[in-house]
């Protein structure tokens, strides 16, 4: 996050004036720099934290009352508990202020002037960080005053989370919060929905509690869920280990909007997940008849470059929507270049995600959003909030993850935007 900026635009008024009627007091930009700070503190710590000092501050162009200045902050270097930053105010609009024209009289700028530099020093002690330490990174070199360590980015505006609700590998022994009747379904698919999920990703099982993709079982699970929500319904064709292809393909009887594609083999835990390439493109073929698109899950960065095969020949359709599962014992690992890499992969103007399993899914998921990306949490995939209290169901893991959306300024997307996102037909 070094290298993420703020901004703010605003009207100097007449109320601003404090020399001759016109002249804006230079403390007026110390007070824009001290709002930037707050934000920045809020974005990276969830704190407002402390400014202890400026290093340095430059006046070089005077503000009149009626300028337009945007001042804008740029994190440069982050300590345990001290943050640097650099500021900047420019005016971008200027009132004329010439006898041959009205008072009323402005310009914008071609060349912004700059008005106002300054580096600074804020503190958030560190029982008030509340961010997770792995959206830090490396401090710059003492003495060091490079403002860019890496690329600023714009975030996109929307983030897509995905609720995995049932799973395959879970039990009522494990939780007592596990949806099995259909109704059970819908109403955890309504929890979700209501907490910001946009996808249900979903398994479905028998009265017993087994594992199983049988079509009359997602019929009901998916008539239940569209009842009670406008959630995307996802079918899994991934299914519990052991099970045919054809088993697999249950859902895709029931008309789905979307569907998992998963890209390749790997061991997954003590057994071996098989998907043959032949399989895969047979699998990819039965969504598209089915009206519905992939989602291509890769547990390796190997699966993300057969998805790119089967967009290359024409078996999938763009836009593409990746979602790399991390953590599965066998598989990659959940580190945050891992989700670096994998991401660098994604052609342009496709979508991925992040799904990360056990104690790995809240730090992974955040990185993810935190660099663009979108987020699947559920029981499906971890029980637990934080210190190992048992999550009472999975909207309260959608709503832990919408949260950290907001705070990066995201907002959880609807049902219908994640649908123009995701290539889905309204």
């Amino acid at each position: 996050m070094v290298g993420l900026k703020v901004a703010v635009r605003l009207r100097m008024s007449a109320h601003d004036a404090h020399y001759a009627g016109e002249l804006v007091d230079g403390a007026r930009m110390l007070a824009l720099f001290g709002d930037l700070a707050t934000e920045l503190l809020i974005r990276l710590d969830g704190d407002e934290g402390l400014f202890r000092a400026y290093e340095s501050v430059e006046f070089l162009a005077p503000v009149f009352s009626g300028d337009y200045i945007e001042a804008t902050a740029e994190l440069v270097r982050v300590g345990n508990t001290s943050r640097q930053m650099q500021f900047e105010a420019r005016k971008v609009v200027t009132n004329l202020r010439q006898g041959a024209y009205p008072p009323s009289a402005a310009d914008v700028l071609d060349e912004p002037i700059v008005v106002c530099r300054a580096v600074g020093t804020c503190v958030t002690p560190i029982e008030l960080q509340r961010r997770p330490k792995s959206l830090y990174v490396q401090a710059l070199p003492p003495g060091e005053t490079r403002t860019v360590v890496t690329p600023s980015r714009q975030l996109p505006a929307d983030v897509i989370l995905t609720a995995a609700i049932v799973g395959a590998e879970i039990t009522r022994a494990m939780t007592p919060h596990l949806p099995i009747t259909a109704q059970e379904i819908a109403d955890e698919a309504a929890r979700c929905r209501e907490a910001g999920a946009a996808v249900i990703h979903l398994h479905v099982r028998n009265d017993d509690g087994a594992p199983s993709q049988a079509a009359d079982r997602f019929a009901a699970a998916i008539e239940a869920i569209r009842k009670k929500t406008d959630c995307i319904v996802q079918v899994s064709t991934g299914g519990a280990i052991g099970m045919s292809l054809d088993e697999r393909l249950g859902g895709l009887s029931c008309e789905p909007e979307m569907a998992t594609l998963n890209c390749g083999s790997l061991n997954f835990g003590d057994d071996v997940f098989i998907n043959r390439r032949s399989e895969i493109r047979s699998v990819a073929g039965r969504i598209r008849a089915a009206g519905a698109i992939a989602e291509l899950e890769c547990y390796e960065v190997g699966h993300v470059d057969e998805a790119l095969s089967l967009a290359k020949e024409g078996v999938i359709g763009a836009p593409l929507h990746f979602q790399f599962v991390l953590g599965v014992a066998g598989g990659i690992a959940a580190r945050p270049e891992v989700i670096e890499w994998m991401a660098s992969l994604v052609p342009e103007g496709s979508t991925w995600g992040v799904a990360a399993v056990g104690r790995h899914q809240r730090p992974m998921t955040e990185r993810a959003m935190s660099l663009g990306g979108h987020a699947r949490v559920g029981l499906e995939d971890n029980l637990y909030l934080d210190k190992g209290v048992l999550a009472e169901g999975s909207a309260p893991l959608v709503t832990r993850a919408a949260a950290f959306a907001h705070q990066l300024g995201r907002v959880p997307a609807e049902p219908s935007r994640a649908r123009q996102l995701l290539g889905i037909k309204l």
